[in-house]
This record gives C-alpha cells, structure tokens and sequence, in this order.
C-alpha cells in the first residue's frame, strides 16, 4: 500500500519525470553545517543528499545566527538565504529554526512574536511552491555546558519547543523530532550546539524517514524474545517500529489488534488485559515481516535495579549450592542484561570506548526459563525475589535484571530531570566533586585509552538511564526493587535529592506515578558514613509514596561491602510487595520501624510500628541501643521488653533526651519482630 508521502512524492514526479524532486534545508548554522570539517560534505544536507540518492536535489539554505523572530538580532527572512530558499521553491522544506531565539536579546522581548512569525515563513515556503510538502523540526538539543543554559537557555528552549509542536498542527505541517535522537548524545554536540559529524548524520537520517517513511521495516524492542513476561491483569501497550503507512497486525490468545503506523515511523496497540498463564504465542507482522514470539507468560514484572549488590549473582551466594540445585522453575523467566565489560580496575580499549559513545553498553540477551543455567549468573536477590512471589502468587513472575556494579545513583536518572532540578552534577562530571571520587577515578581509569571529548561511561550521570531505553522503554512492569547506595555514601544531603527523582525517572518511564518502588538500605561495614546514610534512607522510606524499604545490616560484613546472605534479602523485598502490592496484610512487611519516642527521668521509650514479639534475635540480650542527655554525648543503654513494649535506660545518662539504635557503621544491634525481621537504625 502507497503511503500518504509515497503518493505525494510520485504526483511530483508525474509531473516532469525527468525533474528531480528539490529538498530545501531551511535553517540556522546547525543546517549551514558550522564547526564541521569539511563542511559542505558533512553538513546534514549534504548527507540528506546522498541518502536520498540521484533523484532528488537537496538545497543548504542554513544561516549561521538566524532567528525565527522576525524582531531576533538576525531574522532569518531578512537574509540572503531566505531570497535564495524561495527562489529554489523546493517540493520538500524542512525547516529547522528556533534554537538562537533562546538567546536573551530575543524571546525575553519578542516570545509573542514567534507563532505569527513562523505561519509567515510557512505561507513563504507555500507562495514559492503551493504543492510544497512542509516540515517543521522540534530543535536539536541545547546541552548543559551552554553558557546561557542555566540563565534562561534551558528553560525558554522547552517553552519553543512547545510552540512548534503546536504551530505544526494548527498550520496542518509535517513535524520532524530532532531533539530525542540527540538528546541523550551531547557527545555528539562539542560545544553544547552544534553536532559533528556523526549528529549531522543523525539529523539526516531522522530527515530521510520523514520524507521517505523508510524505517526500516518492522522492528521490535530486544525485549521482546520468546520466554517472555507479559504484565497481566492491565491494558498492555505493545508498540513498535515500522514504515510509515504500513498495516500492523498483533495477535495473542484470542486476541486481535490492527493499526497503521504513524508518520513518525512509529505504533502502537493496546492489548485487553491478559489472563495469567503460560503457553502464549505473540505475533506481529507486516504485509512483509512477521515476528513470532513463543512461550510467552502473562504474569507480574519487575525490574532489578541498582549496583553490585543487586547484580551480585547466584552463584556467589551463601546458599548457592542449594539455590542452583531448586532452580528449576517455568513459572519463573529471568532477563539478564549484563554490560559488555565489567567497570573493573582496568584500562578499557579504543573500540569498546567506541561503543560506549554510541549508548551500546549491554550484552545482547533474551528472555530464559529459569533453570540451574540461567539462574546461576542472575541477581540473587532478584531471583529470591521472584522465588517467592512466585510461590506466593501462584503466577508466572518476570524479572529483569540491569545493574551496574559500582554505579551512583545519578547514573540512572532521567537527563530531562537532571537538567531541570540539578543540571550542576553534569558539569565536568569527572572532575566534579558532587560525583563520588572513586566513581571518577575508576571512570577516569576505564577510559584512560580514550582521546575523545566527551567520552562516555556508564557512571556517567544519566548515562544508565539512557542506555537502559532502547531495551526497557516498550516493557510494562509492576515495579522496581532496587539495591543501591554504596556509590553516594559520601555526601548523604545530596542523595536525598537525587535519590526521589531516581523513583521520579523510572515512574515517568513507565507512565505510572504510583508505581512500587522497595529498595535495600544499605547493609553494614566499617565505613563512617554508613549509619547516617542507612538513617536518611529510613526517613526516605517513610516519607516518599509508595516506597518500602528492606534492611539488611544485620546481614553484613565488616570489611566486604558484598555481603553473601542475599536469599533473605531478596526475601524480604518479596515481603513489601506482596503485603503493599497484592494486598497481602496477613504478611508483615518488615521489621520493626522506628515511630516516635517518649522519655522520662530515667528511661526512653521508643515505639514501633510492626512490633508484636519485640525480642533479640538470638534470643538472649538486646542490643544495639544508646542515649544521651541535653549534651548529645551518647553511652550505650540496655533495653528491656516490658509488657510487649521496650524500655530503654543508661546509668550514664540521668535524664535522657535522645536515642539512637544500630548506629555504628558495623553494627551488631539484634532487635526483630515476632516474624525475625531486624528493626532499622534510627535516631530520634
């Protein structure tokens, strides 16, 4: 079937079947090409050019400096290449302006202007050449280290990009997007503007689907394989890539949806829920493509996020033996995205720092049953995690696994958010002391053999994020569990902020504010800040929706930060979900936490939520607690479970006025519940 543009660019060639079909490049020094070498060969329009091949003649009306605004320091439609653009009276304009109205002598004073401004170059475009297609483009990006960025560039930037998108559908004109190719890649854009070589080529591309709606054919995300989970019980979106116009077909069950794919090149259908179960067949096809995907369960999905200690694998386990042994579960579907290198204290190679640019850091993967193979090298807690749910729910249980051994909570992140409340930590972030030193300093030494500005690594703010897109992005999950915090340990106030818009990043990612979000406070080992950041992330927990927090010093290591006890880890994560998630309320969630305290002239009396059996965990002496009077000097204290509740007293401290519990950064404090889970470190 013919598309839409198909048909346009065929009546043009009928006309004269010997014209070819002219493209005008309208635009700013973006499109002129400026900054690349050799220019006139590696400008967009020049690369457009040899995309689209000998039948069509594609113009560079680009001026260095123009604005869209009419009153701008320099109006694009009062220069030289405007006359020359109209004179051309191409069959295609593609106009791409806007991004030098950011600057403080323009949308200040003019931002009224724009829309009036742009319908008149459009009706230019259009008197030149009324059969003229149009296109308008959402700008290329505008990167932090612009000097205006935080000064006004970055917040009028979005407030244009808005009124393009509107000003395509009032003037009824195509819209290009050259801003979410680029956006992630400020690699790509030396000077915080204008793409090398390879942006160019990008922006071409993205161009040359517009005008052709040659994607590429049907195309899904690599999450998809057989094996899968599909989120049951819900509307599922399932969405891909194909060529403009193209009739998309997706069958599972008794189910079936078709749709066309859009001009952007991209579809979607949603899927009425799905009934929990295994033996599903997806299938997705095209008049000339169909993708088959066998074994598919519907069931619930997680995903396992965060650092070494959630990647830490089965095998390396306390109980691995037997947990490899018991593995054996088809209910069970494990997908396990491990990067293509380790950030081990090593010096990585040219072509790997290569790929690292280009946001290519996992291993291809597929979906596995679980089994003693696949679950060897899996997330321990991931799989524990899932174990019990599994057997719980009686369902089949998703899990996909993605961390990052060594990486810092603001690697996985959201640009777009990063910018916006702390756009700071990316500025020369290996230098920047915001970002933990040994965070930079193993970056610096993985990239050592790199000589290119701007190389990229996974510790890298908002890198992780990024590179998680392309395999995360079309999948629906129930939550997140998450185990992370070793790599920010050393500036607490500043994970307090960066931490909620972790929770903030991925709930937008999967377009649901109130998604389940339980994570590990971090374990026990001699290192100073610990108690305070365990504290913070109590706090945390407490006060952030739908978040939940399991503890784990008391299964630490005083000089490992790789604790081996993961099976009760990951068991206590499935405790917080199926008690707030599936609504199980006979299942304690956690151990004691940690309400309020009240004093008297000898004692303290901390209260609990969660607090029925109150005891030690060995049975014999609790302890773990201190107090301090009105000078805050702390002395260890006894406590006592008097009638269900704990009394807390010290002969050091006659009338005490503040306590606090395991806060030492090892800490031996035993205080659980009735169902043997350990109470958090706190202070009052």
């Amino acid at each position: 079937m013919k598309t839409f543009i198909a048909t346009f660019l065929s009546l043009i060639m009928a006309v004269n079947i010997s014209a070819k079909i002219k493209v005008s490049c309208i635009g700013n020094s973006v499109t002129y090409g400026y900054l690349l070498p050799e220019r006139e060969k590696n400008c967009y329009p020049a690369q457009l050019q040899k995309m689209l091949g000998d039948d069509y003649e594609v113009g560079n009306f680009g001026k260095s400096g123009a604005t869209l605004l009419n009153k701008g320091h320099r109006p694009y439609m009062q220069q030289k290449e405007f006359n020359d653009a109209m004179a051309f009276a191409g069959d295609i304009a593609i106009i791409h302006l806007g991004l030098n109205d950011t600057d403080p002598r323009n949308w200040p004073n003019y931002s009224e202007d724009f829309e009036r401004d742009y319908y008149a170059l459009i009706d230019s475009v259009k008197r030149a050449n009324p059969k003229c297609k149009v296109w308008i483009c959402r700008m290329s990006p505008i990167t932090d280290k612009h000097h205006r960025f935080r000064s006004g560039t970055r917040d009028w930037y979005r407030q244009i990009q808005f009124h393009i998108e509107d000003i395509a559908k009032i003037k009824e004109v195509g819209l290009i997007d050259l801003q979410a190719p680029l956006y992630d890649m400020p690699n790509l854009l030396p000077d915080a503007l204008h793409p090398d070589t390879t942006g160019a080529r990008i922006i071409a591309k993205t161009v040359y689907q517009a005008i052709t709606g040659d994607y590429g054919g049907l195309k899904m995300s690599p999450i998809y394989s057989d094996n899968m989970v599909l989120q049951h019980n819900t509307p599922l979106q399932i969405k891909g890539i194909a060529n403009v116009g193209d009739e998309v077909t997706v069958k599972i069950a008794n189910q079936k949806h078709k749709t066309k794919c859009g001009e952007n090149g991209k579809w979607c259908v949603t899927l009425n829920p799905l009934k929990a179960g295994k033996g599903y067949t997806l299938s997705v096809s095209t008049k000339d493509k169909c993708l088959t995907y066998s074994n598919v369960a519907a069931g619930e999905v997680w995903l396992c996020s965060g650092q070494s200690n959630m990647a830490f694998m089965v095998w390396e386990g306390a109980t691995a033996k037997e947990d490899i042994e018991n593995a054996n579960n088809e209910d069970i579907r494990l997908f396990n995205l491990k990067p293509a290198h380790e950030t081990n204290a090593v010096e990585w190679n040219t072509t790997f720092l290569d790929s690292l640019n280009r946001l290519d850091y996992y291993k291809p993967t597929e979906w596995q049953v679980c089994n003693p193979k696949s679950v060897n090298s899996f997330s321990a807690i991931g799989y524990h995690f899932s174990r019990v749910l599994s057997d719980s729910l009686n369902i089949p249980i998703g899990v996909v696994c993605n961390a990052i051994g060594g990486s810092a909570t603001e690697s996985w992140i959201s640009r777009e958010i990063i910018e916006e409340k702390i756009p700071d930590i990316l500025v020369d972030w290996t230098k920047n002391d915001m970002v933990q030193d040994w965070v930079r300093g193993r970056a610096e030494l993985n990239c050592k053999k790199s000589s290119v500005a701007g190389q990229r690594h996974p510790y890298e703010p908002t890198y992780l994020y990024a590179a998680n897109q392309q395999w995360i992005s079309d999948l629906t999950v129930k939550g997140m569990i998450w185990y992370q915090g070793e790599s920010n340990a050393h500036n607490i106030e500043l994970h307090e902020e960066l931490f909620p818009m972790v929770i903030e990043s991925w709930r937008k990612q999967q377009n649901n504010p109130d998604m389940p979000f339980y994570f590990v406070q971090l374990s026990s080992i001699n290192r100073p800040s610990w108690c305070n950041f365990r504290n913070s992330q109590r706090i945390m927990s407490e006060t952030l929706p739908n978040v939940g927090m399991a503890v784990s010093s008391d299964k630490g290591d005083e000089w490992n930060v790789h604790p081996t006890e993961k099976r009760e880890i990951g068991e206590r994560l499935a405790r917080i979900a199926l008690n707030r998630s599936y609504g199980m309320s006979e299942i304690t969630p956690c151990g004691p936490m940690f309400k309020s305290v009240t004093f008297d002239k000898v004692a303290a009396y901390p209260t609990f939520e969660y607090d029925n059996g109150l005891q030690a965990a060995d049975g014999g002496e609790i302890i773990g607690f201190e107090l301090a009077g009105e000078d805050k000097i702390f002395y260890p204290a006894t406590a006592k479970v008097v009638k269900g509740k704990l009394k807390v007293s010290s002969n050091e401290v006659k009338e005490p006025k503040y306590i606090r519990y395991g806060w030492q950064p090892y800490t031996n404090a035993n205080l659980v519940n009735g169902d043997r889970l350990p109470a958090s470190t706190f202070k009052n």
